[in-house]
């Protein structure tokens, strides 16, 4: 019902808000805005007292904002969930009232409740959600969704150039929401490896708009990307730590290097839980620096700029320890092709050419680029410009903080291969194989992951399945739970190539089963048989066992390569649940994301 400003007490200005906010309000809005008015002239709104209210200024088509902000994030390493909770402090800091929840964690109907959401979502493997937003985005997807007419949203997307379906979910979740009715609060921002400053400055217009939207200045939120963090040590501020040992876990005429690396903590107050991950900033290999540095003719000594704060260094120390040198992304090659004169290349980038541009792309780097499409224009400062910021490394810590007190352990797999007729070595991996002593220091950050964590329970039993260096997380469950005397079954299933040469840490898995901590272990070497045999075939042949392991409330863990191992695994279960449960396909589907919704079946893959 619409008032008529000829009728009633209240002029047009006041007849226009009232139109406005009456069809928004619930029955018990109503009613309880009935009774409110009723009661006393001199009542205040509960929360309001205090606070001195000033005309609006109102246009036509506008929504009032209210200060109730929900954030989801879906977070696969952790990074979405850090930012999440950083916008949330903020957020409260100017006076909002924050929801903050893992997508996994919130119920999808109650999105018809939301007033104002922002999305925290990184992009998974080839352009899919991560873990934790799976079931969020299904629901967003499906015909269940309702219309969002009301819902005021922005989205802040987290992922990687170099791969094909950049920021892919971040991209779906803006999209559908918009399509659903949402209005955005601020554009969409898509964030690269380097993600900090894009991010502050997202919050930043977020803050502004959600400011602007209730009559405020909506001007610049100075301090809005600064982060609240426990030790002065963080992602932007690493802690060097002193190497204490370095060792090869690998016997000799193994095909594989595996490299068990021990670091100081000492002096730091960084501390982690099992489950967490350790970043690390490496630095480029110096016989690649030189020869780039050799292919663009260019002085060492020159000094350039290397990021927005001005910080200079020089060409060499910049190419080594601050650029990305080994990938090659679309982004990066659209920003290189302003540089060169090489018609080839403008053809590699032109429209429809995706399958060949993606061809060159695979296992090419830096040096590739310059060789293949000389010659280059312009200064050494324009070509270090278009670089991309050297992303830090990821690695499971493979050790108990409260059994290695000061200490991070990291199991480390070294990365060499040929490609495009050169030898290509991973750049941390590689680091850590080669170049890096007891006594030497690594730039350092904990990176917190919720989404890979022991039981709450103690007794709960727990099925770990980590072939070669996702053996790495277990090793810290079994420290942890030894060190703390937990009693409850633990079934561990490990794979590799050889038994004799491969079998990482091999001693202290024997002396887990020997002294009780360990349940069982199940172990496949794929190459010491005929046929070769993987963690999935042990699974299969425990199948029985297995599934009354989940019957009594199992959580599982799978940790390692996502593509293949932890692929394989993951339908592996679906077929164990769907045989020994009795189960039709779709049950067993069912079965294992109820798991996953309650946090009894978590992945750590990569």
């Amino acid at each position: 019902m619409q008032l008529q400003v000829m009728n009633s007490p209240f002029n047009q200005e006041q007849a226009e808000l009232l139109n406005r906010i009456l069809p928004t309000l619930t029955e018990s809005q109503k009613v309880w805005l009935s009774g409110f008015l009723a009661a006393s002239p001199y009542l205040t709104v509960p929360g309001t007292a205090g606070v001195q209210t000033r005309e609006l200024p109102v246009k036509s088509g506008d929504v009032t904002i209210s200060k109730e902000v929900t954030i989801l994030f879906g977070s696969q390493t952790g990074n979405s969930q850090r930012l999440a909770k950083h916008a949330a402090k903020t957020l409260e800091g100017r006076g909002f009232q924050v929801t903050t929840s893992s997508m996994s964690d919130f119920k999808s109907n109650n999105i018809k409740k939301v007033n104002n959401l922002l999305i925290v979502v990184s992009t998974h493997g080839e352009g899919e959600p991560p873990d934790n937003a799976l079931t969020f985005h299904e629901f967003l997807h499906g015909k269940r969704a309702p219309k969002l007419d009301g819902l005021n949203f922005s989205v802040l997307a987290l992922g990687d150039s170099s791969y094909e379906f950049f920021c892919q979910t971040g991209k779906e979740f803006d999209a559908r929401l918009e399509e659903l009715g949402g209005t955005r609060l601020y554009p969409r921002f898509d964030c690269d490896l380097d993600f900090d400053e894009p991010a502050a400055e997202w919050l930043d217009g977020v803050i502004g708009g959600l400011t602007e939207a209730q009559g405020g200045t909506g001007g610049s939120v100075q301090a809005a990307g600064t982060p609240v963090v426990e030790s002065v040590y963080s992602r932007t501020n690493p802690f060097r730590a002193e190497v204490l040992e370095n060792i090869n876990l690998n016997g000799r005429g193994s095909n594989k290097e595996t490299r068990h690396l021990e670091l100081s903590l000492e002096g730091s107050g960084l501390s982690f839980q099992p489950g967490d991950s350790l970043g690390i900033y490496p630095e480029n290999d110096p016989k690649l620096v030189d020869a780039l540095l050799s292919a663009l003719n260019w002085d060492s000594t020159e000094t350039v700029t290397v990021n927005k704060q001005g910080e200079v260094l020089s060409l060499k120390e910049a190419l080594t320890s601050y650029f990305e040198i080994t990938v090659l992304t679309k982004p990066f090659l659209e920003k290189a092709v302003k540089l060169s004169a090489n018609e080839k290349l403008q053809e590699l980038l032109a429209p429809g050419n995706d399958e060949n541009l993606k061809s060159y792309l695979d296992g090419r780097d830096l040096l590739d680029l310059i060789k293949d499409f000389g010659p280059w224009n312009g200064s050494v400062q324009d070509f270090v410009s278009i670089l991309r910021k050297m992303p830090s490394r990821l690695y499971s810590i493979s050790s108990s903080l409260s059994a290695n007190p000061d200490e991070v352990h990291l199991t480390v797999g070294a990365v060499r291969y040929d490609a495009h007729g050169r030898e290509r070595k991973g750049v941390c991996s590689i680091l850590c194989a080669e170049r890096l002593q007891p006594g030497d220091t690594l730039p350092i950050y904990i990176q917190q992951n919720d989404n890979f964590k022991l039981p709450e329970n103690p007794e709960t039993p727990i099925i770990m399945v980590g072939p070669g260096t996702g053996v790495a997380p277990f090793r810290a469950f079994m420290q942890e739970r030894e060190e703390i005397g937990v009693e409850g079954k633990s079934w561990m299933f490990f794979g590799d190539q050889h038994f004799v040469t491969d079998f990482l840490y091999q001693t202290e898995w024997q002396k887990w089963i020997k002294d009780g901590v360990l349940t069982k272990m199940d172990v496949a070497f794929s190459r010491d048989t005929a046929e070769k045999v993987y963690v999935q075939h042990r699974m299969l042949e425990h199948s029985k066992g297995l599934f009354e392991w989940l019957q009594q409330g199992a959580a599982v863990y799978i940790c390692g390569d996502e593509k293949n191992m932890a692929h394989d695994v993951h339908h592996t279960l679906i077929d164990i649940i769907e045989k020994e449960g009795n189960m039709s396909r779709e049950q067993a589907v069912e079965y294992l994301a109820n798991m996953q919704q309650q946090k009894r079946y978590q992945r750590d893959v990569y």
